[in-house]
């Protein structure tokens, strides 16, 4: 029999009482997200999150494998739609648009919500596990302070709602296995499913509870057992996948083969740059040092937090190894070494596979969950452990003082909790950190104050911005509904100059630097960084309109679509009567210096420094006149190569090799025209283009191979058609590559793809 509506009311209350504190917890996390809310910008890869949510609505909706295809090329294929896809669905329900700034800021708090969730998950799981809400409140509290993911609970809808699902699937699987019923597992599939949409390496969960599951159904006492463990590690399984499935529409059509495409993404997820860390920059198609993630997570985590992990990690293997056993029965024990696989068989997935990290370990961040429960077995150790009660209390004084640093500091350094280092770290020299390793800005509190400064620019009317696509979220909240994206500026609009960069941890600028360098980056009410700092913001008509008079009284340097001038240490590009494309099209200046020991470490070997840009973020339209300017670098300069990557470009680059031998035939012929490979096909698919180039070029002295590649005998260089080439007007496409400097013994390329090398060549150039 039910229980009556009095009875369900009073019983809710009876739980309403005995979680106070939690509520409270809630409550304070609450405030403090609405009042920090607005202290946030927009990460840049808003858009393409926007992108994954959108192609699976049009899935929905039946634009096919359009709509998957338009997600697969963008990289972001091994992403699903669990969060973005229902947040847009009813963006587009409620018909509003979904750059505006009531959207993006909703989409901000939802994210944050999720995080809390996630936080609320982990108290109710530490409670469960030691039934000590005192303890339950600090591992709460230390899940939700580490101030860098606190920070990106406000704008990164990619990692943290992750980090919370997984929290959220810990939580529902200690529970499964705790009541052990088929509905418990039923719903821990269902989050399962859901973790996996969010990222594919949410499988590593899938195995964690089906393992144990096994491991039941083998060593059941009786038949009874074993066909319940069977019975629901089957219903799981089948949850999982059935929500998986059901979440992300492009498995619809071919759920197996889409599946194993998505699978072989892991392993081909490469992000082609270059990462500094611990004062070396590395090239990271090669991979990273196997420390990466651990002096990330040392350097960036609460040290507390960590003394307590390992406390409880060392206190549950030893357990483990006093009591084997224990292993195979469903006990908090072998919940605890489930703990301490998941981090580590992540770390050696990510390893082996070669999948490289960028921007410190936030592509990790998931992993911070069984961290802060291990650190809740740690604390629950020391506190069993201590003979006395004033010694208990004691402990967890020191746990709440180490909470209350953590809060200090957060406070301290807010907004700018993305580049939080430990307090033992930030005590470096100065300048040591921005040296040793990379600091990250996205589009965020950074650009805050910059942003509010043009609107004091504009105290009434419209605000003309010629930035990003969602810049009203960007400004303040009373101004954003003023602000009118535009790409062409007119007489009697106003700019402003400067902005300080902001301090990071005590004062220090990220290089050091706090006024704009000289001469002023090119802007147009747009934010530009050097390096990791941010800088200027100019006026449009004053700095352009100036710069378009002086190139204009020098000869240009090339009169191609458009007219390349030199003016003092920047490039100034004129073209009279230019349309949006002109602005679209990718340029490149690839500069050689008089000295190559001037060139950057990522470059050397080349003998260049290449720039690679959209003319449009660093120019502007006046009056229908292209304006744009690239500074270029402050060492001494011996020649500069400029160009626009257009059917014109690609037409060039065929014709000067109209007539030459090739040097290979394949999918692609290549020729070599001095120290520039080019590469050209007559009937070039969308496919051709999308699909990564590599080179190798193996050089006669293995001494000029730079030394970060000096181990690989070889100079690797991997490149996309959209940096290097173009198609023609005939269909045909072209691209052509600089050689290193050095002598070069044989060269190897080709193209590469998930599936591995699509086609390649080997030849040694012509003497």
């Amino acid at each position: 029999m039910r229980p009556g509506p009095a009875a369900a009311a009073e019983r809710l209350a009876r739980r309403l009482r005995r979680h106070q504190a939690l509520l409270a917890v809630c409550a304070i996390f609450l405030l403090a997200g609405a009042f920090a809310l607005d202290d946030y910008g927009i990460r840049w890869e808003e858009p393409a999150q926007r992108a994954i949510g959108n192609a699976a609505i049009d899935y929905v909706r039946g634009d096919g494998e359009r709509a998957f295809d338009q997600v697969l090329f963008a990289g972001d294929q091994y992403y699903g739609a669990a969060f973005e896809g229902p947040f847009f669905l009813a963006v587009r329900i409620l018909g509003l648009a979904e750059d505006g700034p009531r959207v993006l800021a909703a989409k901000d708090f939802l994210t944050h919500l999720f995080f809390l969730a996630g936080g609320v998950c982990c108290y109710l799981l530490a409670l469960r596990l030691f039934g000590n809400r005192l303890l339950a409140l600090a591992a709460m509290a230390l899940f939700l302070l580490h101030p860098r993911i606190y920070a990106h609970s406000f704008f990164n809808s990619k990692d943290i709602p992750f980090l919370a699902m997984f929290m959220v699937s810990l939580y529902l699987a200690h529970r499964a296995f705790r009541r052990d019923t088929l509905a418990a597992f039923l719903l821990c599939g269902v989050a399962v499913g859901l973790l996996v949409n969010l990222r594919i390496m949410g499988l590593l969960l899938f195995a964690g509870v089906l393992a144990p599951r096994a491991l039941d159904a083998a060593f059941a006492r009786n038949r009874g057992e074993r066909g319940r463990a069977l019975l629901t590690g089957a219903a799981f399984a089948l949850a999982a996948m059935l929500t998986y499935h059901a979440s992300l529409p492009a498995l619809w059509t071919d759920p197996v083969g889409r599946f194993a495409e998505l699978v072989r993404t892991l392993d081909a997820h490469r992000h082609v740059g270059f990462e500094l860390f611990r004062g070396e920059w590395w090239y990271t198609p090669d991979g990273l040092p196997f420390d990466y993630v651990p002096v990330w997570v040392g350097i960036t985590t609460p040290s507390a937090t960590l003394l307590l992990a390992l406390a409880g990690a060392v206190t549950l293997a030893w357990r483990g190894a006093r009591r084997p056993r224990d292993l195979l029965r469903n006990t908090p024990l072998r919940f605890g070494l489930l703990l301490i696989a998941l981090p580590v068989a992540t770390v050696v997935v990510f390893f082996a596979l070669e999948s490289n990290l960028t921007g410190d370990w936030r592509q990790l961040y998931f992993l911070y969950a069984p961290v802060i429960l291990l650190a809740a077995f740690g604390l629950h150790w020391l506190a069993t452990a201590i003979r006395g009660r004033w010694m208990r209390a004691g402990a967890y004084a020191l746990a709440g003082a180490a909470i209350a640093v953590t809060v200090v500091s957060l406070i301290r350094i807010h907004p700018h909790g993305i580049n939080h280092f430990t307090v033992l770290t930030a005590r470096a020299a100065p300048g040591a950190l921005q040296s040793s390793y990379a600091m990250h800005l996205p589009v965020l509190q950074s650009t805050r104050d910059l942003y509010a400064a043009i609107a004091r620019e504009h105290p009434s009317g419209v605000i003309p911005f010629s930035g990003r696509a969602d810049a009203p979220g960007l400004f303040p909240p009373d101004d954003r509904r003023r602000v009118v994206p535009t790409r062409d500026f007119r007489s009697g609009e106003r700019g402003f100059h400067e902005i300080r960069a902001p301090d990071i941890n005590g004062g220090e600028t990220l290089d050091g630097r706090l006024p704009c360098p000289d001469p002023l980056p090119a802007g147009s009410h747009a934010v530009r960084l050097y390096g990791a700092t941010l800088l200027c913001v100019v006026d449009p008509l004053a700095y352009f309109g100036g710069l378009r008079r002086e190139a204009l009284a020098t000869a240009p340097l090339d009169r191609s679509r458009f007219a390349a001038h030199r003016v003092g240490n920047l490039m100034v590009y004129l073209r009279d009567g230019c349309s949006p494309d002109d602005l679209d099209a990718r340029a490149f200046i690839r500069v050689r210096p008089v000295d190559e020991g001037d060139v950057p470490p990522w470059r050397a070997g080349y003998g260049f420094e290449r720039l690679t840009f959209a003319l449009e973020r660093h120019g502007v339209r006046i009056d229908g006149n292209c304006v744009a300017v690239m500074p270029l670098p402050e060492y001494p300069i011996a020649r500069i190569h400029t160009g626009q990557y257009t059917p014109a470009y690609a037409d060039a680059v065929r014709r000067a090799v109209a007539g030459a031998e090739p040097v290979a035939r394949s999918r692609f012929t290549v020729w070599i025209d001095g120290q520039t490979l080019t590469y050209a096909r007559d009937a070039c698919s969308g496919e051709d283009a999308a699909t990564r180039f590599f080179l190798h070029a193996y050089p006669v002295d293995a001494a000029d191979i730079p030394a970060g590649r000096a181990e690989h005998g070889f100079a690797n260089l991997d490149f996309d058609f959209r940096t290097y080439g173009a198609f023609t007007d005939d269909g045909g496409c072209a691209l052509a590559v600089d050689l290193p400097g050095y002598p070069i013994a044989s060269i190897r390329t080709g193209q590469h793809d998930a599936d591995g090398e699509r086609w390649a060549v080997e030849f040694a150039p012509p003497p």
